[in-house]
């Protein structure tokens, strides 16, 4: 459809990013009376909305990893021009059970019928929030606005050098004109790492069955068979996505056993399991969320590194580093966190005196005395909080870490079945903490890094950390500590696990794991446990499809990179060595790309995951209203996405 004096875009990815940049398309188009026609062209072969990852067809078993009260697909704040439609998922949710959406499922309604705003919902419901909001979208288009929807996947753009703009040429044949593009690809396949490569060549030619990272729902789970060892290898998120899909999906089911938060439930098989054994360098899953009313604990208030903090950084014109400005920041707060929940609700465990205490030395240790201000801490702790109750950072990523070798033995677990004794009083320790929310230490001190995750995310997108520090400090060390602690699973996947453990459902193969195929059966062994390693004929990845441009199995990224309209983005080492990041290489906000010059690509624009060398967490959904800035940073790109286009 083109029409003379009409403004042509092209958004490549109709799930949340694009459909995001759609709904911001028309609510400022709708603000303009003098703005010239505008059609858009909507490319996936997914249903736009849910698009791949949020599938309405996919089983309820799969659950999101934030409560109903957090996501949300129009802003609420942050920009100029309020939505024309749309709500929050969890205002969508209230409406629903009274006027209910006629494209809803029965399953739809049943789970809509008891879902609160602090539980966890399906993706599949998620989906159905994102379906409806597009068609909000669709029942408001301004006047002078049209939309075609492709059923399909963009496989290059390619500039138009005769009309300008672009022309995008479409897997099944045809090219289309734009004046703009928006790139919201959201998770590509990927190449496989060298190590998984290897295993995988070599599984084939043993006649074993490996699975891939790849998204949940697109993996055919019967595939592993009932009463046969399989290696899951991850403990994050995805795990408890292969747990659900190879115990409850084959008939297991839970029952109470009335006993309190940690030994609640017991799994009852169903006889169709495999017998699953998990693996991660940790040697444990992530922790449970706290049971908490709001994403950030009401209790948790960040003193240090606050948005003022980070505005005082910016305002010296200066780049932090991260372990020298920005944790000893976090640092204090987390203390903090933890022991004001410690004195709270254990008072007879530390005396009246030891907060404004800790209170002075916390605000000590500013003016290059950093060293003196951690020993005044630890004289102070030794005076006023026994052993068994002091915060072990550390210890927290690395739970199995306080069992010992017995005198004169190497390993710290004799047996596999000592070391599901172990972590099986880890999960217990873990989903009672969560059931206890604010009034657990734990918890809150989490949820002090948790949000001052939220002010690192602004911090690192307002290039406010030096590239080596992003690089060596955040992502190097950091990242991996925190997603452990604070981007875990709801408290009931815990619960449920620890259920299955006492069931004899699922082991554990314990930290630092070797994989290897040995005499035709792939094996995991670990440092820690003395006994024989396991074997299996099956192996999965629990991991998502690598977010690594370089590694996309994106026709369409390949060809952006072949025509030099787009490069990964490098960074420079302070050794002077240059490092290839994961995402694309972009100019200031709105993100367009960088030709192979460096020179930024008029009308071709970026938003969400391919954003990861200029952004921090860029998977997570925008927050309704938000705490942090990094919050709704995601619709503020669109919204500036828009705004150029419109402009």
């Amino acid at each position: 459809m083109e029409v003379k004096g009409m403004q042509t875009v092209v958004i490549v990815g109709a799930g949340p990013r694009g459909t995001s940049v759609m709904e911001r398309l028309l609510a400022q188009h709708a603000q303009d009376s003098a703005a010239q026609p505008l059609h858009i062209h909507l490319i996936d072969p997914f249903p736009p909305g849910a698009g791949h990852v949020w599938r309405t067809e996919q089983s309820r078993l799969y659950l999101m990893n934030t409560q109903s009260f957090f996501p949300t697909l129009v802003p609420d704040q942050g920009v100029a021009v309020p939505p024309l439609a749309g709500c929050s998922f969890n205002e969508w949710r209230m409406a629903q059970q009274t006027d209910p959406w006629e494209q809803l499922s029965d399953d739809d309604r049943s789970e809509l019928a008891t879902l609160q705003s602090t539980n966890f919902p399906s993706r599949p419901l998620y989906g159905r929030y994102l379906s409806w909001c597009f068609e909000q979208f669709q029942h408001v288009m301004p006047d002078g606005v049209s939309l075609t929807i492709h059923a399909t996947e963009a496989k290059r753009v390619a500039r138009e050098h005769e009309k300008g703009g672009f022309v995008v040429e479409l897997l099944d044949g045809p090219k289309l004109h734009a004046d703009q593009v928006v790139l919201a690809l959201g998770h590509v396949e990927s190449k496989l790492s060298p190590v998984q490569r290897e295993l995988r060549v070599q599984a084939r030619a043993a006649g074993l069955t490996y699975l891939p990272p790849a998204v949940p729902n697109d993996v055919d789970w019967e595939q592993i068979p009932a009463g046969e060892p399989v290696l899951v290898r991850g403990m994050g998120l995805n795990f408890f996505d292969v747990l659900g899909q190879l115990t409850e999906g084959r008939g297991g089911a839970f029952e109470r056993t009335g006993n309190e938060a940690g030994e609640a439930l017991r799994y009852v098989p169903s006889g169709r399991e495999p017998v699953i054994v998990g693996a991660s360098r940790r040697g444990t899953p992530y922790r449970a969320k706290a049971e908490v009313e709001r994403y950030y604990p009401e209790s948790v208030v960040l003193r240090f590194l606050g948005e003022d903090a980070v505005a005082a950084i910016r305002a010296m014109g200066a780049t932090a580093g991260f372990r020298h400005d920005i944790w000893p920041l976090l640092h204090r707060d987390t203390l903090w966190a933890y022991y004001t929940t410690l004195a709270r609700t254990r008072p007879e465990v530390v005396s009246e005196q030891f907060l404004p205490e800790l209170d002075a030395v916390l605000h000590s240790g500013f003016n290059g005395d950093g060293a003196l201000w951690e020993q005044r801490l630890k004289e102070l702790l030794a005076a006023h909080v026994p052993p068994a109750h002091l915060l072990e950072l550390q210890g927290l990523a690395r739970p199995l870490s306080k069992h010992v070798p017995r005198p004169g033995e190497t390993h710290r677990f004799a047996t596999r079945e000592e070391l599901d004794s172990a972590v099986l009083a880890y999960l217990t320790q873990d989903a009672a903490g969560s059931a206890r929310g604010e009034d657990d230490p734990t918890k809150m001190a989490i949820g002090a890094l948790n949000a001052g995750r939220a002010i690192i995310k602004s911090l690192v997108a307002d290039k406010g950390i030096t590239p080596d520090s992003w690089m060596g400090e955040l992502r190097g060390w950091f990242e991996g500590f925190v997603e452990g602690l604070a981007s875990g699973p709801p408290a009931l996947r815990v619960e449920q696990l620890a259920a299955m453990v006492r069931a004899g459902v699922v082991h554990f193969a314990g930290p630092d794991p070797r994989f290897r195929i040995e005499q035709g059966v792939f094996t995991v062994s670990s440092p820690w446990v003395a006994d024989e390693p396991w074997v299996a004929r099956y192996l999965v990845e629990a991991l998502a499809p690598a977010n690594d441009v370089q590694r996309s199995e994106s026709l369409l990224l390949q060809n952006l990179f072949a025509d030099g309209l787009a490069r990964p983005s490098v960074m420079l080492a302070s050794d002077g060595q240059t490092v290839v990041t994961s995402g694309l290489d972009v100019s200031a906000p709105p993100y367009r790309t960088l030709d192979g010059a460096g020179v930024p690509v008029a009308g071709l624009y970026v938003l969400g995951l391919q954003l990861s060398s200029v952004q921090w967490g860029t998977a997570i959904a925008a927050e309704a209203a938000a705490k942090y800035r990094s919050g709704y940073r995601t619709v503020c790109d669109a919204d500036a996405i828009a705004a150029a286009i419109l402009g």
